[in-house]
């Protein structure tokens, strides 16, 4: 009888071991949030992570989108720290995080939720009208450092963003006060480049994949890049700013962050998922095709990026005035 309640215990012991082991993961509906309006670049990227761990079911539970606009992204962020604790929400960001808790637009900081991951980066290239006097970005830097009041700039969306950034990058990097910018924000890239086909704007700062149709066309011509290293094939010909000798290095990212107090067990499940997702051919193609880089890092990594942009972010913002 003795050795029954021996080997009774054993297993209860080890039942109980396996219970406590036992790695999270949703058992219900898991929101991926957009702080933007269907159809931005944003919202395009939490509809293809939604297709994909629902496809390759990545993630058993459900999963939908739901877009939160409005207040400059700050909706969908308070909405996503009213659940802390809870891996079953997670937002699709990017520097605006950043930026708007710098510029004191919003009082969530990245700091106040749980970094997941960084799936892909965007540069800022800088592009003009085909028949424009700027044949190369050395021309541009050269006619900005001469006579930068002859020059204005489109970005798309906020001033603040990471395309504006990259502008006054260059303004400092040929000594000119990032102050003194002519910078129009359009309500997105496409108007934007509406303005410059117009003859209404000198250069446009931009994500790739708006200018590259045009381009293709010979409608446009792009300059610069603001990334460490060349794009790949067809936009392998577009110098870096670094190369031509310019500390231009802003860019665009999209980024996974749940609210604050995620367990580590739900941490390490997101890890798992993103990382998965990460080394799918299909999301490669996407990110090859939006000319991004597939640049992932997992949690432990987002935090320290984003930390590091934090602090050259606010520098930059510092010399556009815009920090309060």
């Amino acid at each position: 009888m003795s050795r029954v309640f021996a080997a009774l215990a054993c297993v209860a012991l080890a039942s109980g071991h396996a219970y406590a082991a036992a790695a999270w993961q949703p058992t219900r509906n898991v929101e991926i949030i957009v702080s933007t309006s269907p159809g931005s670049g944003s919202d395009a990227t939490a509809r293809f992570i939604h297709k994909l761990v629902t496809d390759m079911k990545l993630v058993a539970a459900p999963v939908t989108v739901v877009n939160k606009p409005g207040g400059g992204g700050t909706i969908g962020l308070i909405y996503l720290t009213q659940h802390t604790g809870n891996g079953h929400y997670l937002l699709v960001t990017s520097p605006s995080l950043l930026a708007l808790h710098i510029m004191g637009r919003s009082a969530i900081n990245y700091t106040d939720v749980t970094p997941l991951a960084q799936l892909g980066t965007e540069p800022v290239v800088f592009t003009v009208q085909a028949d424009s006097a700027f044949k190369s970005g050395r021309e541009l830097a050269d006619r900005f450092k001469a006579s930068p009041e002859s020059l204005s700039f489109s970005i798309g969306t906020t001033i603040g963003s990471h395309n504006h950034i990259a502008i006054a990058q260059l303004a400092k990097a040929v000594n000119v006060n990032p102050k003194a910018l002519k910078v129009v924000a359009f309500g997105g890239s496409a108007e934007g480049i509406a303005a410059l086909l117009g003859g209404h704007i000198s250069v446009v700062a931009s994500p790739a994949s708006g200018v590259w149709e045009h381009a293709a066309a010979g409608k446009l011509r792009m300059l610069a890049v603001s990334s460490l290293q060349r794009l790949s094939a067809p936009l392998a010909d577009i110098p870096t700013w670094k190369e031509l000798g310019y500390a231009v290095m802003s860019a665009n990212w999209r980024s996974v962050v749940g609210p604050a107090g995620l367990s580590a067990e739900q941490t390490n499940y997101w890890d798992k998922v993103f990382a998965t997702l990460s080394r799918l051919p299909a999301w490669k193609q996407s990110i090859d095709l939006e000319h991004m880089e597939n640049t992932y890092a997992d949690s432990r990594g987002t935090r320290a990026l984003m930390g590091e942009q934090a602090k050259s972010m606010r520098a930059t913002l510092t010399d556009l005035g815009l920090v309060k």
